[in-house]
């Protein structure tokens, strides 16, 4: 697939009224990335270049309105441009406490239509806004991107618009997968040799459908859900779609479309990047003092059997197993434990605990210990109690749900996304959307939306490997928070694995666990292990307990994507640092030149020299370090790194 390059001048004016002509020029704040637009010739279509190097074009841009096609067939009437310099202060912030948001914007005007170019100093986004009156039927919305010669594409392939978004990374050339035919969710990331990367994705989603990727016959074009009309519940957590409109979306004909957007960059700008949250929505919550991110002790992957010597009561879904887990949870300063399914008498029934659980009691004695309980339920059950599920958790004192089984992207499941993160946000209740599409935008309007999984996590056990994680930071991770559920203390390489609950592991090494406390985002990061198993390592969970879930500030060190990441975080006066890689050993001199003046005390994890064969063995150490220090770094195949410095 060869490059379209379009050649363009200069626009006239950088504020006011540019002259209707075929050609101009948009250029980032900082200069690096240029947009040269053209909508002549009855298109409208631009290609990007970074740094004076053409990366990618985009043509095919329409949004098709009942019979009427919005393409800029037509020239424009106008062309605005103009330049913001702003800033934003996430509530739940997972990179930086304060976010600077700088742009170029063109509004370009056709009349029945506008399009919004925004030109970052990382990305470039586009959007549709429309003045029609009354509710309209959106029958489909395109564009084709063109990457330059060169790209390879790192996709969650999906085998339909019903999926979790759980797949692993499959790598292509774009040849292939116009071969191949299938479609992928987004985000979706093309990498070239010079390390350039193109993050495809999308933000501000709303009462609209998620959008797919496929691959079109010279580029990447869009693909999304039709709007259900009829459907039927399959079982206690699923639907069947016995109609579909032959429109993706009924809305208003009044408003601005989803956020398209390219981010442009390398691989450690695509760690350091906040383009979906600087697209999104602003909070609607005005007071969010109840939000409280934080640590879940989680019971169902370690199949919630405590063993240790203190254990003397039959483990399972009852109250003497969770007081257990309520009891870790206190010890480490743990804020959270999750009951999962099994703790209700019945899945259809929200309310009622089974009969060894005695609820009420259990949500005293967790108060007591200063943890708080958060309920799992599919979300056919919170759609079916929905007038009344909310107000009664919040008499009960519960500060969070975990809402499971979606699998669906289409406009009528992104809406009751909205529907009941509003409604639990009334009763002051966060939200962690399991079996979910990815981040678009509404976990910032509402951020007691703390998390969504959407990710191949450590839920798959064996499935999830650290060839598929360490992508995770370049494409899942680099738009919103992710509900990973790391932690096991249960470790081996991927020739050794063999294991299921009660004795579950992951694959790679104890470090590389630790590592992804620090690398990985989320409003709740859960502790997936057994408390027994965690007592038995001490020194490892005391770590982990002490790793914040919100930054104040993200620096990527050194990172490749898919291969291998090191990403210093701070929090107040304290660094913490998270190295992970695939299943290539590999050494860093890591400069800590980002700490302040004077002495720090480093405490490190770090693979043990048998590490590539007993995945468990580690080793810690602590020294002296100033701004001057580099570390030497190694780490095992399918290993990590981590530490703190304060």
């Amino acid at each position: 697939m060869h490059f379209k390059k379009l050649f363009f001048i200069i626009c006239l004016c950088c504020f006011g009224v540019a002259r209707a002509a075929e050609d101009t020029k948009i250029v980032s704040p900082d200069g690096r990335l240029v947009v040269e637009l053209n909508t002549g010739k009855g298109r409208l279509a631009w290609s990007v270049s970074r740094q004076g190097k053409p990366v990618y074009a985009e043509d095919g841009i329409s949004i098709t309105i009942g019979k009427q096609v919005l393409d800029g067939a037509k020239a424009p009437r106008s062309i605005r441009q103009r330049t913001v310099k702003q800033t934003i202060t996430p509530v739940v912030p997972l990179k930086f406490g304060i976010i600077e948001d700088d742009y170029t914007e063109a509004t370009i005007d056709y009349g029945s239509f506008r399009l919004l170019l925004r030109v970052m100093n990382n990305a470039v986004a586009h959007r549709f806004v429309t003045d029609i009156k009354g509710v309209v039927e959106v029958k489909n919305e395109q564009f084709t991107i063109h990457p330059a010669e060169g790209f390879n594409g790192h996709l969650q392939i999906c085998r339909s618009f019903v999926t979790s978004h759980e797949e692993s990374y499959q790598h292509k050339s774009l040849a292939d997968w116009q071969k191949e035919g299938s479609m992928a969710t987004v985000p979706a990331l093309f990498s070239a040799a010079d390390d350039t990367q193109l993050l495809i994705g999308e933000s501000d989603v709303d009462d609209y459908p998620k959008m797919f990727l496929k691959a079109s016959p010279d580029g990447i074009t869009t693909a999304f859900p039709k709007s259900p009309v009829e459907w039927e519940p399959r079982g206690d957590r699923g639907e069947t779609i016995t109609k579909e409109g032959d429109f993706i979306a009924r809305t208003q004909g009044r408003r601005a479309f989803p956020w398209r957007f390219v981010v442009v960059t390398d691989s450690k700008g695509i760690i350091e990047q906040t383009v979906p949250l600087q697209l999104a929505r602003r909070n609607v919550l005005k007071d969010t003092r109840w939000i409280r991110p934080g640590k879940f002790s989680w019971e169902w992957w370690n199949g919630g059997t405590p063993f240790g010597p203190d254990v003397d009561f039959k483990a399972g879904c009852n109250y003497e197993t969770y007081c257990y887990f309520a009891d870790f949870a206190a010890n480490y300063g743990i804020e959270y434990i999750l009951l999962d399914e099994g703790w209700a008498k019945s899945t259809r029934d929200p309310f009622t605990g089974n009969d060894n659980l005695r609820l009420h009691d259990l949500i005293r004695y967790c108060n007591s210990k200063g943890v708080k309980i958060v309920l799992w339920l599919p979300w056919l059950t919170a759609y079916q109690h929905f007038d009344t599920l909310f107000k009664t958790y919040a008499e009960w004192g519960i500060p969070a749900v975990k809402i499971d089984f979606m699998d669906h992207a289409d406009q009528w499941m992104v809406n009751f996304y909205k529907r009941v993160t509003a409604e639990a946000a009334k009763y002051h209740i966060m939200v962690d959307w399991h079996g979910s599409f990815t981040p678009a935008g509404l976990e910032q309007e509402y951020p007691n939306l703390m998390s969504y999984e959407g990710v191949l996590g450590l839920e798959q056990m064996g499935g999830c490997r650290p060839e598929n994680t360490v992508y995770l930071p370049f494409i899942r991770n680099a738009v919103g928070p992710a509900d990973f559920t790391p932690g096991a203390m249960n470790n081996m390489q991927p020739e050794q694995y063999h294991s299921s609950r009660p004795n579950s592991a992951s694959v790679g090494t104890r470090v590389f666990q630790m590592a992804l406390y620090v690398v990985l985002e989320s409003g709740v990061q859960m502790l997936a292990d057994n408390p027994t198993r965690y007592y038995q390592n001490d020194d490892c969970t005391r770590f982990i307990a002490s790793v914040p879930t919100t930054w104040d500030e993200t620096r990527a060190l050194e990172a490749k994507a898919g291969e291998y990441v090191v990403v210093a975080k701070r929090k107040s006066n304290k660094w913490f640092i998270g190295g992970i890689t695939n299943g290539t050993p590999r050494d860093f001199q890591l400069r800590l030149d980002f700490l302040s003046a004077g002495q720090h005390r480093l405490t490190a994890f770090r693979d043990g020299l048998n590490a590539d064969y007993q995945a468990m063995h580690y080793n810690k150490s602590e020294q002296t370090v100033t701004n001057a220090t580099t570390l030497s770094v190694h780490m095992s195949k399918n290993g990590g790194w981590a530490a703190v410095v304060e």
